[in-house]
């Protein structure tokens, strides 16, 4: 069965933590489907690991669509969330609610996530709870704010900043966010935010105290091109294991050792024979 909103909440007050990854295709979200992952995000980190951009800010709804689209047709379990990307919902409330509608009836997926806080963002979750379309909330390092941030820094180490964060979560809880993912945010500050909220925290470089943690699956399998964040744990060094078969399959090509006839395929003496003499036929003509 498919996991719910409501099973997520449940989750929390009982203590079960939550397991979510990033998927962009259908491979990878038909495995850690099949493994017992919780949700899914198909996350605009696509941008960085899959696409090669700089950041994540020159996604596309297109692009996210794509993606999202493979992510659901590998999966029977997980939650899947669609990652609304930047300029996606940000311009009007109109663009919001249009982008989130062909999100969820374009895809099939579950649910959307958004960055960010203050009033405005406040509104579009409350409008797309009312429209149905169920809303994952990010506070913390915003990577689609990443020049207004500065950078990929920590947040919430000020005071006025991390009682702002406090409030800010509230708040979109009280709008009908079903979850919040708690990014590059002080461990003790994550725990003060769980604590306080009813719906689960999500974190990724937020501690131990999150209800649930979630990391990009290209980090945590080393195949994400890039140095991994302090806070990814790699599981896996999948992108030695690529390397050294490409190796080896480029010596195999050079020296003739494949394919051999075990990847090969047969056809009938016979039917060769009478090639070979129908040529011959020809030949003396």
């Amino acid at each position: 069965m498919r996991v719910t909103i409501t099973q997520l909440r449940e989750m929390k007050q009982r203590g079960e933590r939550i397991a979510m990854l990033t998927a962009y295709d259908f491979p990878f979200s038909k495995i850690i489907d099949e493994a017992g992952v919780d949700i899914i995000l198909v996350g605009d980190s696509l941008g960085n690991v899959v696409l090669g951009y700089e950041n994540t800010l020159p996604v596309t709804m297109d692009e996210m669509l794509h993606h999202t689209r493979a992510v659901v047709r590998g999966t029977q379990r997980a939650l899947v969330v669609f990652d609304m990307p930047f300029l996606s919902y940000q311009v009007s409330l109109e663009d919001a609610i249009r982008n989130a509608g062909r999100a969820i009836k374009e895809t099939g997926c579950h649910a959307v996530k958004l960055e960010g806080s203050g009033d405005y963002v406040v509104k579009i979750v409350s409008t797309f709870v009312r429209m149905g379309i169920p809303v994952m909330a990010h506070l913390g390092l915003t990577p689609q704010s990443v020049h207004q941030l500065g950078g990929f820094k920590v947040q919430g180490r000020a005071l006025q900043q991390a009682r702002q964060m406090i409030d800010d979560a509230l708040q979109l809880q009280a709008a009908g966010a079903f979850s919040i993912v708690l990014e590059c945010v002080p461990t003790k500050l994550a725990r003060i935010i769980t604590e306080r909220l009813e719906i689960p925290t999500i974190g990724i470089g937020a501690g131990k105290y999150c209800d649930g943690q979630v990391l990009v699956l290209h980090d945590m399998f080393n195949i994400s091109m890039r140095t991994p964040p302090r806070f990814v744990k790699v599981y896996a060094d999948i992108r030695k294991y690529m390397y050294n078969g490409t190796k080896k399959f480029i010596q195999e090509i050079k020296t003739g050792a494949f394919p051999t006839e075990e990847h090969s395929f047969s056809i009938p003496d016979t039917v060769i024979r009478r090639l070979q003499k129908n040529g011959n036929k020809r030949k003396k003509k």
